[in-house]
């Protein structure tokens, strides 16, 4: 839509919205047959209310456009895996680059970020006794290898890692410790940070108590043979042991095997190797403020993924979704008064080292940042949003919590973090939301090799990237500022 064509249906529509408005009514929206109200036009409700009608053409378009859809498709087609450091992840960079460019940025550049590559290789288990047959296995992102043609051992069982740690290290010395954690399934993915820690700190409690090596039952909801792999953690101080994820139905077969009270034992194999330092980039893109350009809306997503999947769940339709609602702002409702910036984050599945790198190179900068949000928990529908805002301020902008429950997104707490790359922000004063997706089936494919695009819903992934456009055109495009008095 040109700009002159737009203006003009704003005046209109916010001529209309004026009538029946008054300062103790919340909602932006009334009856045709509501009384007219005299209201001041300078007030920061109807200023809010005006800056909001203005974007009613924005969701429209959004609402009609399969541009983040798009955007991830080109991701994984062209680029693909993308583990850090790797050759995928330096395809992913200049992708970036050249899709910024593409989608008409103003300013485009990238910063380095120092990450260890891991390299996956081969993998293989299969149980010797008491029933022999191959299992699904994939190494933890990070394993060291096991001894050249593998290793064989009796296994033991636990239910938690709690159930580990409490253990007698005489009946574990010398074998395979087997962590049999069922992941329950939730919309909000809750039960996620119950049962990682089998995967992330696994490796260390089992060699704590002599084990050769360490197995999980995949942390994941599905019911599938495909193992789920994800980083895990070594302890300097502790000896090293190998450590893989088997698939869910393969941690119930063998969950079967030790309830016939009979001995089991394993024979793993993985060729896990570190590949040495590799620089990788955040890539950043900005869309230029055109009245106050040093006040940042700071949009993210991660742009590695794991290396057996295409990444397109995790974090390509994060990637999709940011970009493309910052573009469909500039198309549509033009130059924003603040800058947006979209930054897609390196080395995010290994420990969220490109957002470390991000903070400690614009500690300076994080100030001028007016808010920040990140998309990485899939293509599902937004269903509510969590913010951080100052409380003072909290309840200022009304006209957009009411716009959003229109399109089905409640408001929800005032404490999130905002999502794993920014979550080290809000301590340095910075507001975040979380517009929090529907995950119920999200950690069905997250991490495997069925992260594909066959599994992102179009109509759904429209849905976050209207609403991604929304709340971010808002808040360029308003003078709500949700920081702190101090800054």
């Amino acid at each position: 839509m040109k700009t002159s064509h737009l203006f003009a249906a704003v005046t209109l529509s916010a001529s209309a919205l004026l009538i029946g408005c008054n300062a103790s009514q919340n909602s932006v929206f009334h009856s045709p047959n509501a009384n007219p109200v005299a209201v001041e036009t300078t007030s920061p409700l109807v200023q809010n209310h005006t800056s909001l009608v203005q974007l009613e053409p924005l969701i429209s378009h959004s609402q009609q456009s399969d541009l983040a859809f798009n955007i991830v498709k080109s991701l994984t087609v062209e680029v693909g895996p993308r583990i850090a450091g790797s050759k995928g992840d330096k395809r992913a960079v200049a992708w970036a680059e050249a899709k910024f460019a593409e989608l008409g940025f103003d300013k485009i550049y990238k910063q380095p970020v120092r990450v260890r590559n891991w390299e996956r290789g081969f993998a293989d288990a299969k149980v010797l006794a008491p029933y022999p047959q191959d299992l699904v296995i994939s190494a933890l992102g990070g394993s060291i290898a096991t001894p050249d043609g593998g290793l064989d051992a009796q296994v033991v069982m636990f239910g938690s890692l709690d159930e580990l740690t409490q253990a007698d290290a005489a009946s574990i010395a010398g074998k395979i410790v087997f962590l049999n954690t069922r992941m329950q399934r939730d919309k909000a993915g809750r039960f996620y940070g119950k049962v990682v820690p089998n995967r992330v700190n696994g490796a260390v409690e089992a060699a704590k108590l002599g084990a050769q090596a360490v197995i999980i039952r995949s942390v994941g909801t599905d019911n599938s043979r495909f193992a789920h792999t994800g980083v895990m953690r070594y302890d300097d101080n502790v000896a090293k042991i190998p450590a893989g994820a088997i698939s869910t139905a393969d941690a119930d077969v063998l969950e079967a095997m030790f309830e016939q009270d009979k001995p089991v034992r394993l024979a793993v194999n993985m060729q896990a190797k570190d590949a040495g330092w590799q620089t990788s980039y955040n890539v950043i893109g900005e869309i230029t403020g055109s009245e106050r350009p040093e006040e940042v809306i700071l949009i993210g997503a991660h742009l590695d993924s794991w290396d057996e999947g295409t990444g397109a769940l995790d974090d390509g339709a994060g990637v999709g979704i940011v970009m493309a609602a910052a573009n469909h702002i500039k198309t549509i409702v033009g130059q924003p008064k603040r800058t947006i910036r979209v930054v897609l984050f390196a080395a995010e599945e290994i420990g969220l080292i490109g957002a470390y790198e991000y903070v400690r190179t614009n500690k300076a900068d994080l100030p001028n940042i007016i808010m920040a949000a990140e998309s990485d928990f899939g293509a599902g529908s937004i269903y509510r949003m969590d913010t951080r805002f100052a409380d003072a301020v909290r309840e200022q902008p009304k006209a957009l919590y009411q716009r959003l429950v229109s399109l089905g997104v409640e408001l929800g707490s005032n404490d999130t973090n905002g999502g794993p790359d920014v979550s080290m922000l809000p301590k340095y004063g910075v507001p975040v939301i979380a517009l929090k997706q529907d995950g119920y089936y999200y950690f069905d494919y997250h991490h495997t090799p069925n992260d594909t695009l066959d599994k992102i819903n179009p109509d759904e992934l429209r849905q976050n990237q209207t609403i991604w456009a929304l709340v971010t055109a808002y808040m360029a495009m308003s003078d709500f500022d949700p920081r702190p008095a101090a800054l």
